[in-house]
C-alpha cells in the first residue's frame, strides 16, 4: 500500500468514526426526545409482558421496536434494553446472541458510568495504589443560598440514583453474560466468564442468591479451565501433527520421528529428533 493510499484510508477511517460520534451525539429537541422515549417505554412494557409470558420470540421482536423507537444517544434506555434481550435468549439458549446483546449492555453502560478500576482483575489490581476519586465520588461542598443549596443536594441525589440504577442493571447483564460463556464452554470463553463472575464478587449489590451462584462458580471454573485448556492445546498439537505428516511424507519421514516434550512449568513443548 503506497503512503497516499494509506493517507486515504486513514483519513476515511477516521471520517467514519467521526460520523458515528456524530450521529452518537445529535440530539432531538426536547419535545421529540420525550415522545420518543414514551413510545419507547410503551413497546418495552409490552415487551416485559411477552417474556412474563414465555414468548421469548416475540419478546426480542419487540424489544427491537423499543430500540428502533429509543434516541441512540440514551445510553442506559438502551442498556436495559438490551440486558432485556440478553435475558430472553438466554431462555432461549442462544448462547452466543445473549453474549452478544449483554456485551452491547455494559458498553453502553460503561459510557454512563465508567467501571470500578480495582472491580475487575484480581491479579492486576494487586499491588496497584488507589487512583484518587473523580469528581462525582468526591465530596462537594455545598454553597450559596438556600435555593441553590437545595437544587445542589437533588442534582447529587439523582446522580447517585442514576449510578445504583447502573450498577443493578450491570450487575445483571454480567450474570448474564457469565452464565451464557459457562454454557458455551471451550478455553476463551471459560475466562471471559471468570473475569465477569470476579467482577461481580467485587460488587456489594448483588442479591444473596446470585451472590452464591458467583461464588460457586469461582470456585469450580478454574478447574473447568484448565480442563478445557488442556483439550484446545492437545487438539491443535493433533492438528499440527497431521499437517506435519503431511508435509515430511514426501522425505519418508513423520511426527513419530520427532518427539515433543512438555514443560510443566511452562507448558511450553521441546522437540527432540528421533532416527
Amino acid at each position: 500500500m503506497t503512503n497516499d493510499t494509506k493517507q486515504k484510508a486513514d483519513t476515511a477511517a477516521n471520517s467514519d468514526g467521526e460520523e458515528e460520534d456524530v450521529f452518537h451525539d445529535a440530539r432531538f429537541p426536547a419535545e421529540e426526545e420525550t415522545r420518543l422515549l414514551e413510545e419507547s417505554h410503551t413497546i418495552k412494557a409490552e415487551a416485559n409482558k411477552l417474556f412474563t409470558a414465555a414468548c421469548y420470540d416475540q419478546a426480542i421482536s419487540c424489544y427491537d421496536r423499543a430500540l428502533a423507537s429509543c434516541p441512540n444517544y440514551l445510553d442506559y434506555e438502551v442498556a436495559v434494553l438490551r440486558s432485556n434481550m440478553s435475558a430472553c435468549y438466554l431462555k432461549l439458549e442462544d448462547w452466543k446472541a445473549s453474549v452478544d446483546a449483554a456485551t452491547a449492555c455494559i458498553d453502553r453502560l460503561d459510557k454512563v458510568v465508567p467501571p470500578a478500576t480495582g472491580a475487575v482483575d484480581a491479579e492486576g489490581a494487586k499491588g496497584k495504589q488507589p487512583q484518587e476519586s473523580s469528581g462525582e465520588d468526591a465530596v462537594v461542598e455545598i454553597t450559596g443560598d438556600d435555593d441553590e443549596a437545595e437544587e445542589e443536594l437533588k442534582r447529587l441525589q439523582k446522580q447517585d440514583e442514576k449510578k445504583r440504577d447502573v450498577l443493578r442493571i450491570r450487575a445483571k447483564a454480567l450474570m448474564r453474560r457469565a452464565r451464557a460463556k459457562m454454557q458455551l464452554g471451550g478455553w476463551g470463553n471459560l475466562q471471559g466468564a471468570e473475569e465477569d463472575y470476579k467482577e461481580l464478587a467485587a460488587m456489594d449489590n448483588l442479591p444473596p442468591d446470585d451472590r452464591r451462584v458467583v461464588q460457586k462458580a469461582l470456585r469450580e471454573l478454574p478447574a473447568k479451565i484448565g480442563q478445557a485448556r488442556e483439550k484446545e492445546m492437545g487438539e491443535m498439537m493433533g492438528k499440527l501433527k497431521d499437517l506435519g505428516n503431511g508435509f515430511l511424507k514426501p522425505f519418508g519421514l513423520s511426527t513419530d520421528n520427532f518427539n515433543f516434550v512438555q514443560d510443566p512449568k511452562t507448558g511450553g513443548y521441546s522437540m527432540n529428533f528421533q532416527s
